[in-house]
């Protein structure tokens, strides 16, 4: 693909750069690939996203460099913002009150996923401060990969709830706690309160930022119909700068707009759907999401001993997912069956736990690459593989409709979620 891109570039001169026109193909590939991979087998459309991406990072795509940094890495932390914001703004903090097992299971799986991880690298050799890392970014699972399946499902349900809402929860500990760890990486620790202090200002900052954030989308509602085309635009604009300022003054972007879509549904607690004209946008972005995260973690270096570790870890992260939301089932409201699905559907890795890898790649010279080196390989199959046993949990928990391989799905808004 270098020698095809090399030649291109001899006669091929875009106005925006050959870069340009490499990844406006790539995403053109990556749209008709899903689209005909639903259609044709049922599958979510984030499976062919994936795979196209993964194919063409394993030809020698050089569209996406490693580490991120730059446009790269803006438009992943901007593509996992806008999910993860409305991802927030579905979590009504009230319900916790009425439901406090939810947050039970929360804690629990996630604990479970660190320690089980942890404890699976360590047996496997793997240093400590390395499998701490691996374990961390294992905690989270992808609302944005669970939210594409339940689109493409159209799942409702109370396992699909349930997942998602954990998967959020999920994310909102990663990303405090890897954050956190970042900045301890070559530390000595000495008190507990310099160990907290770092989660401290994380949050802290993290909090203000989607405050103002949440604070100015309110007094927008207020004068401006949550259908209109210019609120939708005020909402990504507005979204788009606390990305960029969340990192800038010591917080994480992603958390700043997860915790600002939670506070606005506190102060706007009506439903309110994202009109159609974001829906495209976010669609859109969404897409390109999955694709540069598949593209940069297919080019990792495998080998058998990486293949066992990945091996490993996705086994011991499922099998502690699911223990951990059946064991706090008791009083949540669901049953022992729907526990097991939604621990199953809570599979997907993403584009989350690759922005959780860059961090700590950025953070350290000499443990970022081995992190990395275990946790890209099982990016990439959570990403696919994850996608697909979402589906087939949700599938079995009676919470969708599955499409027949020679029927199209029905039209859906671009960005809706069903559910």
């Amino acid at each position: 693909m270098n020698e095809i891109m090399a030649i291109w570039a001899e006669w091929l001169k875009p106005s925006a750069g050959l870069p340009t026109v490499q990844w406006s193909i790539l995403l053109a590939v990556a749209a008709a690939v899903g689209h005909l991979l639903q259609r044709h087998t049922g599958l979510p459309k984030v499976v062919g996203y994936s795979v196209t991406g993964a194919l063409a990072g394993m030809a020698g795509f050089s569209g996406g460099a490693w580490p991120l940094q730059g446009i790269a890495l803006f438009l992943l932390e901007l593509g996992v913002s806008v999910v993860l914001f409305e991802a927030g703004g579905r979590i009504a903090l009230r319900w916790f009150r009425h439901n406090p097992m939810v947050l039970v299971q929360s804690l629990l799986e996630c604990t479970l996923t660190a320690l089980f991880v942890y404890y699976t690298l360590r047996w496997l050799g793997v240093r400590p401060t390395v499998a701490e890392a691996v374990a961390l970014v294992a905690m989270a699972a992808s609302p944005a990969v669970l939210s594409r399946v339940i689109m493409d499902t159209r799942a409702s349900g109370p396992v699909t709830e349930r997942a998602m809402v954990l998967s959020t929860l999920s994310t909102l500990y990663a990303l405090t706690l890897v954050s956190a760890r970042t900045g301890l990486m070559h530390r000595p620790i000495t008190s507990l309160g310099e160990t907290l202090f770092p989660v401290a200002v994380v949050l802290g900052v993290s909090f203000v930022v989607g405050a103002m954030l949440a604070l100015a989308l309110r007094m927008a509602l207020r004068v401006m119909s949550p259908t209109s085309e210019n609120t939708s635009m005020l909402l990504i604009a507005l979204i788009t700068a606390a990305t960029a300022l969340a990192a800038h003054f010591g917080g994480s972007a992603p958390l700043a707009a997860l915790l600002g879509g939670m506070m606005l549904k506190q102060l706007n607690p009506r439903p309110w759907a994202w009109p159609r004209q974001l829906g495209t946008a976010s669609s859109l972005l969404t897409m390109l999401m999955f694709v540069l995260v598949s593209v940069v973690a297919a080019k990792a270096d495998w080998n058998p001993a990486v293949a066992g570790l990945v091996g490993a870890l996705v086994l011991a992260r499922g099998v502690a997912k699911v223990l951990g939301v059946g064991a706090a089932n008791w009083g949540s409201g669901t049953s022992w069956r729907q526990a097991f699905w939604t621990g199953c559907a809570m599979s997907p890795m993403s584009s989350v736990a690759m922005l959780l890898v860059s961090q700590f790649v950025a953070s350290s010279l000499t443990l970022g690459p081995r992190i990395a080196s275990i946790a890209m390989p099982a990016i990439l199959l959570m990403e696919v593989l994850g996608a697909i046993i979402a589906t087939f949990a949700i599938y079995r928990a009676g919470e969708s409709s599955r499409p027949s391989a020679t029927e199209a799905p029905p039209n859906t808004l671009p960005g809706e979620l069903r559910g």
